[in-house]
């Protein structure tokens, strides 16, 4: 196999899912171990192999990535390691950094390939921050990056920062949630459907999204396009600031990022 997961939860599934949905990778190029009798049954629906045990996986893969809770990888790493040799492992442990991975590894001759995903990789939309010092293969480097950039964007970035990426990309998804709902619910004050008016919202969200990212504009400048003199838009602008609604978003990654540089 080209690919074997060590896990199948949300974030392994979603990756699992999209590679094969997209043909990026055949489901027999796949492999998955994982003891919840749920996630081995949603993986066999894709046509994965799957395995009875974690030992079995990595014999039979070329490349393992794992993708369990942080409160699992000390033991999951602790018994693949002697496996593991002259493989590489890709990781997407929250919080979980290369030398805390290779010290429970034990094992000096494994390839460590650090990734930060977030939860948009479900619908090919999401973000892959990728160790960018990783000793990986030239050619393992390729193949990782093409599979995971098949389902969004990737950037490569020093290890230090990885816990700024999980503050910013990791928990964006769910503050861009809760911006959505708040706007649909200003949506509803004043008489749209619920359900008119979470599309609105979403729809909103997603395309100022995509002209950002398709046209290279700053924000700054897509809003002030929006904003006409004396217009109604400013007027809303305006509310925001009042609120501090710009500070409190910086606060929220903030926290985040210092929760992620304690977990262990």
């Amino acid at each position: 196999m080209k690919l074997g997961f060590l896990g199948n939860g949300n974030m392994g599934y979603a990756i699992l899912k999209g590679l094969t949905d997209r043909g990026v990778l055949s489901p027999a190029e796949t492999g998955v171990y994982d003891p919840a009798d749920a996630a081995r049954e949603r993986a066999q629906k894709l046509g994965s192999q799957i395995f009875d045990s974690e030992a079995a996986l990595v014999a039979e893969s070329e490349i393992v990535l794992a993708a369990v809770k942080p409160q699992y990888a000390k033991a999951l790493f602790e018994k693949i390691g002697t496996a593991m040799k002259r493989k590489l492992l890709v990781s997407i442990v929250a919080g979980y950094d290369v030398a805390a991975i290779r010290e429970a590894l034990g094992e000096p001759d494994v390839r460590v390939l650090r990734v930060m995903p977030n939860t948009p990789a479900m619908v090919g939309a999401g973000v892959f921050g990728m160790d960018l010092h990783t000793d990986a293969k030239p050619e393992e480097k390729d193949a990782v990056a093409d599979w995971l950039g098949s389902l969004g964007i990737v950037e490569w970035v020093d290890e230090s920062l990885f816990p700024v990426v999980t503050g910013l990309s990791g928990g964006g998804p769910a503050y861009v949630a809760m911006f959505i709902e708040a706007l649909a619910d200003g949506g509803v004050k004043f008489g749209l459907r619920r359900d008119a008016a979470l599309k609105i919202a979403a729809q909103t969200v997603y395309g100022s999204a995509k002209m950002i990212l398709e046209s290279g504009q700053h924000p700054a400048v897509v809003k002030d396009n929006v904003c006409s003199p004396a217009g109604t838009t400013i007027e809303g602008v305006q509310a925001l600031e009042d609120g501090a609604f710009r500070s409190t978003v910086i606060r929220s990654v903030e926290k985040s990022t210092q929760k992620a540089m304690n977990l262990k």
